[in-house]
Parts: structure tokens; sequence; C-alpha cells
């Protein structure tokens, strides 16, 4: 198995084989009885979450660089979102993600840390609590496993395999903990296969209740830079290529989808796909000793060329994809404007899972269900974004808000709290700011709406 699939990982024509080997080992399985309940439950999520994507990667959002076949289908034949907005990068992103509040709600959290007060009121351990199934592969980003190997538990998993974090590789021979206990059997395989591989036999085995999946992918995210020595190449003697990480990345999604048709669990089962920030600007291709050697990541995307975005406030940062799908509840072919930040996914889940709201917490997010059965736009009114900006020594300030630049936004207008406000539906790329004194009595209107906005959350605007 061990050269087969590393090679493969790279080849589509063996990845193809790959994958139609484990779909035809599925199929056999459904045959011999191995399916879902049909009683009525709420449904089972399949929650695809992917690193450092921009929307100009699919093709399905007009990207002209790289094959998404397999998101191409999932928007095809369901309903792809214009306005989902996230952190600029990724650990406040997740934090949102987890917690549905913003980042600032949590006072002093440093990096790659998650708030103890916070953990009992998860996404994950709310459903847990309504009795579903919680798995995780992948990603955590939310401790030091090594430090804290049980930390998934706490916040309501029941199954993990996710690689150590600045601990190890997460691509070849990656270092990968396995509910509490590093695996001892990764030699010569590629990590995605392997957290494949992890959430479709957690699938299999809780195909009879109610499941929450969740993929946190490693792709499309470059290695990790602070190990000495540097994580091991690829079998051609380099890291993956950008390109080569998105078709890893959609290939991904078409297995994930072909293991729930082969175990009869499409319709009851909705698949969210979303990315936690905007295209990175350039990745690590190769080590040269301990020096890592980088290339930039220049995407084309509706006859322009983008750079990546992540770290940036602007839309290449943070207007991110999103695509649901959900057989016989969502209808194909759906294009929606509706805005979407990611403290939304906490209670859209707990109201998709029946389940209540955490109790004595203020949230921030608001569901968006009622879109995905088709019953009505989400409420929300604006979306939120904040710099990342690591606390100071000493703590935060007095009350509470962190510095750093911060926005409010509709679809069409975005304010940021130095001050500059941009029409975003004529100026995409943020090149003609408004300041107060340059506004006519629409711009003054929606300012004055915007900033009341900023009011509401607690922050203040200059």
């Amino acid at each position: 198995m061990h050269r087969f699939q590393i090679l493969s990982a790279r080849n589509p024509g063996l990845s193809f084989v790959r994958s139609t080997l484990v779909i035809c080992g599925m199929l056999v399985l459904a045959s011999l009885g191995y399916e879902a309940n049909a009683e009525d439950r709420p449904p089972n999520i399949l929650f695809l979450f992917a690193d450092d994507v921009g929307q100009e990667v699919l093709e399905c959002y007009g990207g002209q660089s790289y094959r998404t076949p397999h998101l191409n289908e999932l928007s095809r034949t369901g309903m792809k979102f214009n306005h989902a907005y996230s952190m600029p990068v990724c650990h406040p992103s997740r934090l949102t993600l987890m917690s549905g509040q913003y980042p600032f709600r949590h006072g002093q959290v440093t990096w790659g840390d998650y708030p103890k007060a916070a953990e009992e009121t998860t996404f994950s351990r709310c459903l847990q609590r309504a009795g579903y199934a919680t798995g995780i592969v992948g990603k955590w980003q939310l401790a030091l496993l090594g430090d804290d190997p049980l930390h998934p538990q706490r916040l309501g998993f029941d199954h993990w395999e996710l690689f150590g974090w600045h601990e190890g590789p997460r691509y070849y021979e990656p270092m990968i903990y396995r509910n509490g206990q590093v695996r001892d059997d990764t030699l010569g395989h590629y990590g995605p296969d392997l957290y494949q591989r992890g959430l479709i036999e957690f699938i299999k085995s809780n195909r009879d209740r109610p499941f929450m999946a969740y993929y946190s992918m490693a792709l499309a995210h470059e290695v990790t830079d602070d190990l000495s020595p540097p994580v091991p190449h690829g079998p051609f003697d380099r890291y993956d290529s950008y390109p080569e990480m998105v078709a890893e990345l959609d290939q991904a999604v078409g297995r994930l989808v072909a293991a729930l048709n082969a175990l009869q669990l499409r319709e009851q089962t909705l698949i969210l796909f979303l990315a936690d920030n905007g295209t990175p600007p350039e990745i690590i291709i190769r080590a040269d000793g301990e020096e890592l050697i980088r290339t930039p990541v220049v995407s084309r995307c509706n006859g322009l060329d983008i750079p990546g975005g992540k770290k940036q406030l602007t839309n290449a940062g943070t207007n991110v994809p999103m695509i649901a799908n959900w057989p016989g509840t969502i209808r194909p072919g759906q294009v929606v404007d509706d805005l979407v930040d990611f403290s939304d996914i906490l209670p859209t889940f707990l109201d998709l899972a029946q389940a209540p709201l955490p109790p004595d917490v203020s949230l921030d997010g608001v569901s968006f269900a009622d879109r995905l059965r088709g019953r009505g736009a989400s409420p929300r009114q604006f979306a939120y974004c904040e710099e990342a900006v690591l606390p100071k020594a000493g703590g935060v300030e007095p009350d509470g808000e962190s510095s750093g630049l911060k926005w409010v936004r509709t679809q069409d207008w975005k304010l940021y709290n130095d001050g500059r406000l941009y029409h975003m539906s004529e100026d995409e790329r943020e090149q003609y700011p408004y300041r107060a004194a340059e506004d006519d009595a629409t711009r003054s209107a929606i300012r004055a709406k915007l900033q009341k906005t900023f009011a509401d959350l607690g922050l203040r605007t200059n």
C-alpha cells in the first residue's frame, strides 16, 4: 500500500483507481444490508472545511487555474453562497466557528488556543448532547495535542484523528493523534488519504444514528514551517504545489460524497463545504537544508489574475466559498446572496439538529437553516471581521476590545473601524475609500447605519 498510496495521491489515473476500489467496496457492504435507518431523524452533517482556499480557486465561482469537478457538481446540484465571510486567518476563523461568537468576545486568547470557559458550548458539544455521534479528522489548531491530547474530547468529539499541529508533518508520513494516542502506522502514507479513510470509517460505524462528520482539511495549506529539520518532502523531492493540493482537495470531496452514496446516506445528509480564509500569497515548495523555498500563488478568475489574499481583510482574504448540498431538501442550482459569517455555523447546525442553543451564552450567530430548507432567506443583516492581533502583555484593553482593524458590511457596503467606507459592489478591490467628509446623503445614511452596528457590538469607530 505504501508506495502505491503516495504515488496515487499525485497521479490522477491512480487516484481514480484508488477511489473506484473504495467505492466498490462500500457498495458491497451496502448490498449486504449495511443501510442507514429509514426512521425520521435530524440530518447527518458532513462538514468539509478547506484550508487556505479563496473563492477564485473554484471553477464554480469563475476560477480558471484549477480543475474542481467534484466541487462544481456539489454546486450544480446544491446551493452556492456568494457572501460567506471568514476571519482573515485560520485560528480566529476556527474560534468563531466553534463558539458562535466573534473572537473579541473571548478576551485574551493566545494563538492556537481555545478559551476554557467556552469548551462546554462548542457546536460539537451541543450536537453531542443532542444525540449526535461527533467525529473530526485533519487539522485541530486549537491546542498543541502533545500538551493536551484529550482536548478534542473536551470540546465534544467522540472520535478524532488529527495531525500534530507544529509537532510533525501533516502530509507525507504524518504525525496523527487518534483519540489521544500518536499513531505508529503512518510510515509511507499520505496524510489526506488517512484522514479521509478515518472519516469514512467513522461514518460507517455511526450510519444508524445522526452523526456530524467534520473534515478539517490540511489541504490546501502549506507544510509546517517551524520544525527542524523541516518535514519530509513528497515522492518528487519537494512539497506539493498549490495546484496539486487543490486537485487533492477536490478528489477528497468526491471520495466522501461517493462514500455517502455507497452507504445510501445522501438524502439524510447535509454536506456543507466552506473554507477558513483566502488563498495564501505564497507557499513553501521545498526545503534546501534548513532553508524553506517559497513560490507565489496567483489564480486566474473571471479573466483576472488574483494574488492570494490570506491575512488581508479584503474580499480576497475573507470572502470564502460556501456550498450546501442536501438531495431532496435543497433544490439544485441555487445561487444565493444571503450574508453568512462564521458565527452562524453553530446556530445553524443546532437548528438542523433540533437541539437547543447553549444556555447563558450570547451568540453573535444566526441560523440560516431556513434557507437550506427552502423556507426563506437568512435574517442576518451584516457580516463582521477583525484583524488577528495577539494580545499584548498585561491583557486586553479595559473594555475587552482588542486592537486592530475591524469591519462590518452588507452585500454592497463595508465600513472599517478607522472610518473608511467602501462601495463594494462597485469597488471590490477597495481602491476608492470614502471618508465621512466626502459623504453625500446616501453614503452618510449608510455610514450611520454601519456605525450603529459597530456600537451594537460594543465596538468603537473613528
